[in-house]
């Protein structure tokens, strides 16, 4: 393959010099008067019966904007959809409470968590504007980072602070200093310090949002060539994995790069969807004036609205393509309905490789950490503002690490891992940190690893990454990928706020019940309770590689000549690209020259086109009510898969057992024997 990506200086469109950038993009404008905010609270209460007198923990942005409302029909009309969704399930009168002056939002910790859905803070901000009113987001501990980012960009004030949110009562009556950022609850008569922001995050907040940053750097940013230079392993020594690639990309070189800083770093990729383009053009125009720069280091996947067979979806998708074409974006940054879910279609395309930074309109772009690279997952105006500069803000995050110690057990793979880990760290996930992972026997292919550093939006972490090894390294060397960086890993120095290991010896099958990643048991002790469903699910960005399909048809191969010879129920397959889903048609010599397809197709399966699909609850395959599906998917969410259907997650190698048995359990419940030469990737 003989794409080689690279951070490449702006390309001015014909016609336009570098005098011309500032008198054709739009000028900057001052930040906006500030002015005390006053309303009365809404509080989102935890009506479980769990724990009374609590406000609601862990409202993820899918509850904030269901999916099928995170719909743009035109740039002229992007947030109709989005105000209309607001906590449409959640709280439906959430609408008529703030144009009645509800408009201090409180609620409780990890709120906001999940996708890089952009439309929930916009769409929050703009109901309360349209009724000429100001939003204030009240929350506890470990907000949702992408989140709060988005809405620092969008001029939405958020505030974390636990002590007030312990105190509020309905009908209490805040106000808010943006000057200060103080909190005052003036029923109870209680002042509150929120936690701090960085100074850079504290001046694109009072700035009014990244539009006006953005104009502000325009020029310069045209005019600067991008340098990466990395540091001597001196510099290094200290650093972490994570660090050390930010180091290299900083736009500054004399900035610090230490945890809670917020540093300008230029970005290899940005990718969006065709879900959050829309937004992201939007900013990018905004910015740029939309007729002087060719959008940098851009790409474009079509996998989240392709195949619904909606009018208004395919009026979002042919934004992102109007744009591509007006610029001549092409494969592999262009990938159309069918190329794959972009988390595996660009590396796979060359455009992804170990030391890169990538900044992704897409919580999971976290999985980029399988090849060695910084994923971190931003919101659209984030996308829009690097598309116009070439870089994006990042405020570094603590360090912790996981070393997989032990060896790998039968059946387990790296979904297994992964839902094992998150429920280890319970409801407090990772903290928000960034993750270093160790393969100390170096025994986790790709496949394994990208479904671990995928999950991390799961784990609520900044990023994943598995510094590049000699898997990584075999990985590109055999899809003929040029590297146009060092190698490198973490420092002997490096210092993490956690060190932990996670014996993969005593790691078996795993499956998470509704409603998190996190509430995962071993997979033996669900099939005694011989839970059945209505759907069988694998793929996704997390689990549609060729490795991962092959595993389950491994499992169907050796079922079949026990007498398993057909699903019980719907069987569906989603591969992660288009070349995943050509590969999986040709002749597998560990099939007996069968092909995957031919196997999984066997037993009843169906194989779909490459695309998100009812991961995120779209299309044909979405939940219905009542229903009930065991997926290979990231996310089991309330509402995830489909309004009022239930989702659980696990492994191919477990999803093709159930489908097999009728109700979720192992391949070891259909007496399979593991076999390392035979079963393992």
């Amino acid at each position: 393959m003989a794409v080689q990506h690279r951070i490449e200086p702006a390309r001015l469109l014909p016609g336009v010099g570098l005098a011309d950038i500032e008198s054709r993009a739009p000028a900057a404008e001052t930040g906006p008067a500030e002015h005390a905010i006053r309303g009365k609270a809404l509080i989102l209460w935890d009506r479980s019966g769990r724990r009374p007198g609590k406000k609601l923990d862990a409202i993820d942005t899918d509850q904030i904007t269901p999916a099928k409302d995170c719909v743009s029909e035109s740039l002229e009309t992007l947030d109709e959809r989005w105000k209309a969704g607001s906590f449409r399930y959640l709280m439906p009168e959430f609408r008529s409470r703030v144009h009645a002056g509800e408009t201090f939002l409180v609620a409780g910790d990890r709120f906001a968590i999940g996708s890089s859905r952009e439309m929930s803070p916009a769409g929050l901000k703009a109901v309360a504007e349209e009724a000429g009113r100001e939003m204030v987001v009240v929350c506890g501990e470990n907000m949702g980072d992408i989140f709060r980012r988005n809405a620092f960009n969008l001029g939405l004030q958020v505030v974390q602070a636990p002590d007030a949110v312990e105190d509020a009562q309905d009908g209490d009556t805040f106000s808010f200093d943006p000057a200060t950022r103080r909190l005052t609850n003036e029923t109870r008569k209680k002042t509150y310090e929120p936690l701090p922001l960085t100074p850079k995050e504290d001046e694109i907040r009072r700035s009014g949002g990244i539009f006006t940053i953005g104009r502000r750097e325009f020029a310069a940013s045209v005019r600067r060539a991008p340098d990466v230079a990395w540091p001597d392993d001196e510099t290094a020594a200290g650093m972490t994995t994570t660090e050390r690639i930010v180091w290299a990309h900083r736009v500054d070189k004399d900035a610090d790069a230490r945890p809670g800083a917020t540093l300008r770093v230029y970005a290899d990729l940005l990718p969006a969807s065709d879900g959050t383009a829309p937004f992201a053009i939007h900013t990018f125009n905004q910015i740029t004036g939309g007729d002087t720069i060719f959008p940098r280091q851009i790409a474009i996947a079509n996998d989240h609205f392709v195949f619904t067979r909606k009018e208004a979806d395919d009026k979002q998708t042919a934004i992102g393509k109007a744009f591509a074409d007006r610029f001549g974006v092409r494969k592999p940054y262009y990938a159309t309905p069918g190329d794959g879910i972009f988390h595996f279609y660009f590396p796979e395309q060359g455009l992804v490789h170990p030391g890169s930074f990538v900044a992704g309109a897409d919580s999971h772009s976290r999985a980029y950490g399988a090849y060695g690279a910084v994923g971190i997952g931003v919101g659209s105006t984030t996308l829009g503002f690097g598309w116009a500069t070439g870089y994006v803000f990042c405020t570094l995050a603590k360090a912790r690490r996981v070393v997989f110690t032990g060896r790998l057990q039968p059946w387990v793979s790296g979904k297994d891992i992964v839902l094992k880990l998150l429920e280890r760290w319970g409801t407090a996930q990772s903290q928000g940190m960034s993750v270093e992972f160790v393969d100390e026997h170096a025994q986790l292919p790709i496949a394994y690893r990208n479904t671990i550093a995928n999950m991390m939006a799961e784990g609520e972490a900044q990023n994943g990454i598995f510094a590049a090894d000699e898997i990584t390294e075999r990985w590109y060397r055999d899809k003929g990928i040029p590297l146009p960086y060092p190698l490198v890993g973490a420092g002997r120095d490096a210092h993490y706020e956690i060190d932990e290991t996670l014996d993969l010896s005593d790691v078996v099958p795993m499956i998470a019940k509704p409603y998190s990643p996190g509430n995962a048991f071993a997979a033996e002790q669900v099939a005694s309770e011989r839970l059945t469903f209505d759907k069988a699910y694998i793929g996704s960005c997390t689990n549609g590689s060729y490795d991962d399909l092959l595993q389950a048809a491994l499992v169907i191969r050796d079922a079949r000549e026990a007498g398993h010879t057909k699903a019980a129920t719907d069987f569906v397959v989603f591969p992660g690209s288009g070349s995943v889903k050509d590969a999986i048609e040709r002749p597998e010599a560990r099939l007996g020259g069968d092909s995957i397809a031919d196997v999984l197709r066997s037993v009843g399966a169906q194989i779909r086109m490459s695309w998100c699909g009812p991961c995120f609850g779209q299309g044909e395959d979405a939940l219905a009510p009542q229903q009930r599906a065991i997926t290979s998917f990231n996310r089991n969410w309330q509402n995830r898969m489909g309004v009022g259907g239930e989702g659980y997650l696990a492994s191919p190698a477990v999803v093709a057992s159930s489908a097999l048995l009728g109700y979720m359990a192992p391949p070891s419940e259909l007496h399979l024997r593991w076999k390392p030469e035979r079963h393992g990737i």
